[in-house]
């Protein structure tokens, strides 16, 4: 197995969940150091007010970077460190963060990817009404203008969103994400239409004050189904079932891609949710439909499918003792197979999976090294499944491994450890883990040693 040449290996982080330096330098506040705050609110009372001291140790975790072999960094910046109040004055201290962060990977090699919003949102803006204000796309535009003007002499890869699912989903509906909310389907909806509406002004204020010629997606995430069978009935399911609104949830591409691609909700969205969909302008989807250039994958569950009576995809469970990450999600590499095969289909667009990897208990073990070997075969059962979905023609630049570092994962805090490399939250001494050294290699081959 080989990957095309040029292909692009990388792996990613959130400002949030590595910074620290939460109170520093001007930074002002965001939803999660309001949520880390709230008791019980997350696993054991941890917080990102540290983190893994990013913010102070960057340079540390470049040389790491190079070390792996990274051709690419996916990171995040944070909206309050740049911008404190949300809008209005800028914040140089943090401007000038992300300023040497890009001049760091750039001397080592390492090609920059900007996501403008990994769930960070100000805080400020949170109590004017945050995602629900109808001025909370004109914030994000004015914002991600500030971050271009600054950045993009150097950086040509931008994300607008990551996963709309999550600080929409679990943070306005189930509440188990910042700003920690449980709103009614109306509510949830008009949030997610803003944030649309914040993708689309985004997408336009790229193109608009880039330095260079600006390569711009989006990275939403969603359960992608792999059928059963090879069958063409299950493979049709399959592909039904991937992007089929067919009860209330946003934990799919296409409430996020359709409107984005095709300037309109999937059809059956306006059936699943009624009255509670969203009021949309006369300009809005024109606003949201800003081409892009690339279709990102997030992807972490999956599930398999089947025909069932009439054609209509039918959940098959995973056996019992099926395998599980840490995190109780199933592993399931076929979806970077099917996932890259049905998004390419549909939207025509080049594939980059900008988020993939699995948690783990990782430790030091007494030979002072961390000993991963699930992490490893995980990761090689995915890529096997890309490398195929390219073998049979599907358009996949690039690959991204969920996480460089180990970090705080959100109201689960300390406990999972997604990195490559190893943390030691009390002195912050970073151990490349086996996994780092073994993706080291497959980037060294191109893939070939999968």
């Amino acid at each position: 197995m080989s990957f095309p040449q040029g292909f692009l290996w990388g792996a990613a982080a959130s400002s949030y969940q590595i910074e620290g330096a939460a109170f520093e330098d001007g930074k002002g506040l965001s939803v999660w150091d309001m949520l880390c705050r709230r008791p019980g609110a997350v696993w054991s009372g941890h917080t990102g007010e540290v983190a893994d001291d990013h913010y102070h140790r960057y340079r540390e975790d470049v040389a790491l970077m190079k070390e792996i072999g990274l051709k690419a960094y996916r990171f995040s910046i944070s909206w309050p460190r740049v911008i404190p109040a949300g809008t209005g004055a800028v914040n140089p201290a943090g401007l000038d963060f992300y300023d040497r962060l890009v001049d760091e990977l750039l001397a080592a090699g390492i090609e920059p990817w900007i996501t403008l919003f990994h769930w960070d949102y100000p805080y400020e803006l949170f109590c004017r009404g945050g995602w629900l204000n109808p001025y909370s796309s004109d914030w994000f535009a004015d914002y991600t203008a500030v971050v271009v003007r600054r950045l993009s002499d150097r950086v040509r890869h931008w994300m607008t969103l990551n996963e709309p699912q999550c600080f929409i989903g679990l943070g306005h509906l189930e509440g188990v994400h910042a700003p920690g909310l449980k709103l009614d389907w109306p509510e949830v909806l008009r949030g997610w239409h803003n944030s649309l509406l914040a993708h689309g002004k985004a997408v336009a204020a790229i193109r608009a004050h880039s330095k260079t010629a600006a390569v711009i997606g989006a990275a939403p995430t969603g359960f992608i189904a792999h059928p059963a069978s090879d069958s063409p009935a299950d493979i049709e399911a399959a592909r039904r079932a991937t992007f089929t609104v067919h009860e209330r949830t946003l934990w799919n591409h296409h409430m996020f891609y359709d409107p984005v691609y095709k300037k309109e909700y999937p059809p059956e969205a306006a059936a699943v949710f009624g009255k509670a969909m969203p009021q949309i302008g006369p300009r809005d989807m024109d606003i949201i439909g800003q081409p892009i250039d690339f279709t990102a994958l997030n992807y972490y569950q999956g599930m398999a499918v089947r025909a069932g009576e009439d054609g209509r995809p039918a959940v098959v469970p995973p056996p019992v003792g099926a395998p599980l990450t840490l995190f109780h999600w199933h592993v399931m590499p076929q979806g970077l197979y099917w996932g890259p095969k049905f998004l390419y289909e549909r939207y025509g667009k080049p594939i980059y999976v900008t988020e993939n990897g699995c948690s783990g208990m990782d430790w030091v073990a007494l030979d002072g090294r961390v000993h991963d070997p699930a992490r490893i075969d995980f990761t090689r059962r995915y890529l096997r499944e890309l490398g195929r979905a390219i073998a049979d023609g599907v358009d996949v630049r690039g690959y991204f491994h969920w996480s460089i570092l180990d970090n705080f994962e959100w109201a689960e805090g300390y406990k999972h450890r997604f990195g490559l490399v190893y943390v030691d939250y009390a002195t912050q001494k970073r151990i490349l883990k086996d996994s780092a050294y073994w993706y080291r290699e497959v980037i060294a081959s191109n893939g070939a040693n999968l």
